[in-house]
């Protein structure tokens, strides 16, 4: 059945398409994350408008822009761990270009994938709450490891049927 081989191995590529693509974006957006926080401030919180409630998402928008605004202008060098976790994401995306292309050979990245996704969402809870960030905000950060498992399970499953297929012939 090399049609049903091949459907499979498209939907499996597909699913860890989609990851390496959030991956690969989630790097690339954290290299201008003070530029970035500027056009979202001004987007959600114009100048000249009613004061957001404190604790509330534009409240706390614009208190991490100030922060991370006052940051870059005191010790601008502390950005440079922000473009390590960029490049850190760019370079994760790369391990699972290997699965893209032969997932049952490269089944260990998927597997890894599931664990790292599911350890986001411990992180984000636990140390979340250590620093003092809102329980909506972890809950938005624990979204991207459901994301990701949303991507990789389904992958990982697919890729299970595909090395039976290729084993039966």
């Amino acid at each position: 059945m090399p049609g049903e081989a091949e459907r499979l191995r498209r939907r499996i590529r597909a699913l860890i398409g989609v990851f390496i693509a959030g991956l690969v974006l989630s790097g690339v957006t954290a290299f201008p994350l003070l530029h970035e926080l500027n056009l979202l401030a001004a987007l959600v919180a114009p100048s000249g408008g009613p004061a957001p409630v404190e604790g509330g998402l534009i409240w706390w928008i614009l208190r991490v822009r100030t922060g991370l605004a006052e940051t870059h202008a005191a010790h601008p060098f502390l950005a440079y761990g922000t473009d390590w976790l960029a490049f850190g994401h760019l370079v994760i995306a790369l391990f699972f270009v290997a699965a893209w292309r032969d997932p049952v050979r490269n089944r260990a990245a998927l597997d890894a994938g599931l664990i790292a996704c599911l350890g986001v969402i411990p992180l984000a809870l636990i140390c979340g709450e250590v620093r003092g960030i809102p329980v909506y905000w972890r809950l938005i950060d624990c979204s991207f490891g459901v994301g990701g498992l949303l991507c990789l399970w389904p992958a990982r499953r697919l890729t299970q049927r595909l090395e039976e297929q290729m084993a039966n012939g």
